[in-house]
C-alpha cells in the first residue's frame, strides 16, 4: 500500500468489507485491513483476484476508485459512483468545445506541454552529466533545441476547429517523439536493451515498465476527469473511436514524462534489473513498478505559485480544463520542473 493508494495483485486474493474496514485475505488468511475512510483507491493487477460486492457498494458509497489493469498494463475496467461525475453542464460544454476554438486552444496547448515536458525530463538527466559525460549532456541539450524548433511551428497553427490540424500536430508530436526517445535509450544504463518506443504488443523490459506505469497513470487521470464532471471518452486531439477514452489519452501526454518516464529511467539508472516472464514483467516486478509510480504521485511540483503532489496537481488540471470549457477561465497546460 502506498499512501492511501491500496495494490492487490496475487492470484487469489479476496477484497471483502469487515465492518468499516475493506480486507484483503490470501488463502482464508487476513494479509491487510484498512478503515475504508483512508482508501484513496484500490487497483487490482492481473487475474484471479474476486471482491464482494458489499466492499463495491461501500467502496461507491465513500468515493473509492477501483482501477482493474490486465497482466500487460492495459486497463480495462474502472468502478466509481455515478454520484461523482459532476455536473451535465461541463459535458455539454466539452461536446460543443470540438466544434469551436476552444478545442483548437486545448489540442495545442496539450502538444506543447508535452513538448516542453520531453525537454525538461532530458535536461533532468542531463545536469547529472555536466561533468561526468560531456559529450552526452551536449546531446540532450541540442535535443532539446531541437524539440524548442518544432514548438514554433505550433505558433504558426491556428483553425476554426481542431478536425483541421490534427494531422498537423500529431506530425509535430511523432517528429519529437523521435528525438526524446533516442536521447532517453542514450541515458540509459549500457547494460540496459532499449529497442526503441513500443506502445502495443513490447516483450522487452523498458517498454513493459513504460506500458505498464502508464496503464497506472490512465486510471489516475480517468478518475481525476471523472471527478471534474467531464466524460473520458470526448477527447480533441485523439480522434475518437469506439471504446476509446480520447480525452484520458489527450491528458495524459502532458504528465506521461514527468511521472512515468522519469520515474522508469531513475530507477533503472539506480540498477534495477526487471524480471521478464513470458514475454511480460514477472508478478512482483509490476508490484515493484506500481509502487514506484505511486511514490512518484506522491512527489512535489510547482502549480499556480505553490508545490503540490503530482496526483493534486493532475486533479487540479483536469478542474482547470472544465472550467475552461465553461467559459470560466483561460486554460493552461501543466509544464513540470526540472
Amino acid at each position: 500500500m502506498t499512501s492511501s493508494h491500496i495494490i492487490v495483485s496475487e492470484f487469489g486474493s479476496f477484497l471483502g468489507k469487515k465492518g468499516e474496514r475493506l480486507q484483503v485475505k490470501r488463502a482464508g488468511r487476513v494479509v491487510l485491513e484498512v478503515p475504508f475512510h483512508d482508501v484513496e483507491q484500490v487497483s487490482i493487477l492481473g487475474g484471479g483476484v474476486s471482491l464482494s460486492a458489499d466492499a463495491v457498494r461501500e467502496c461507491s458509497r465513500q468515493g473509492i476508485q477501483l482501477n482493474f489493469l490486465s497482466g500487460s498494463g492495459e486497463p480495462y475496467a474502472k468502478l466509481v459512483s455515478p454520484a461523482l461525475t459532476g455536473t451535465v453542464v461541463t459535458r455539454r460544454e466539452q461536446l460543443l468545445a470540438y466544434l469551436d476554438g476552444r478545442g483548437v486552444v486545448f489540442a495545442k496547448a496539450t502538444v506543447e506541454a508535452k513538448l516542453r515536458n520531453q525537454a525538461n525530463v532530458l535536461k533532468y538527466f542531463a545536469k547529472h552529466r555536466r561533468h561526468a559525460d560531456p559529450d552526452l549532456h551536449g546531446r540532450i541539450y541540442d535535443a532539446a533545441g531541437k524539440i524548442e524548433a518544432l514548438r514554433n511551428e505550433l505558433q504558426t497553427l491556428d483553425a476554426e476547429r481542431v478536425d483541421d490540424i490534427r494531422e498537423t500536430l500529431l506530425s509535430i508530436e511523432g517528429r519529437t517523439g523521435r528525438h526524446y526517445w533516442e536521447l532517453v535509450a542514450a541515458v540509459l544504463p549500457d547494460t540496459v536493451e532499449f529497442p526503441g518506443r513500443i506502445r502495443r504488443g513490447a516483450t522487452d523490459p523498458v517498454n513493459s515498465l513504460l506500458n505498464y506505469g502508464y496503464g497506472i497513470l490512465y486510471h489516475q487521470v480517468t478518475g481525476a476527469l471523472t471527478l471534474a464532471g467531464l466524460d473520458p471518452f470526448a477527447g480533441f486531439l485523439h480522434a475518437d473511436r469506439a471504446g476509446k477514452p480520447s480525452l484520458v489519452l489527450d491528458v495524459v501526454e502532458v504528465f506521461r514524462q514527468p511521472v512515468v518516464d522519469r520515474a522508469v529511467i531513475a530507477w533503472l539508472n539506480r540498477g534495477f534489473v526487471p524480471v521478464m516472464e513470458h514475454g511480460r514483467l514477472a508478478d512482483k516486478t509490476r508490484r515493484e513498478l506500481a509502487a514506484k509510480v505511486l511514490e512518484r504521485l506522491e512527489d512535489q511540483d510547482r502549480y499556480d505559485g505553490s508545490r503540490h503532489r503530482l496526483k493534486t496537481i493532475i486533479q487540479m488540471q483536469c478542474r482547470r480544463l472544465a472550467m475552461f470549457f465553461r467559459g470560466e477561465g483561460a486554460y493552461r497546460p501543466y509544464v513540470a520542473g526540472w
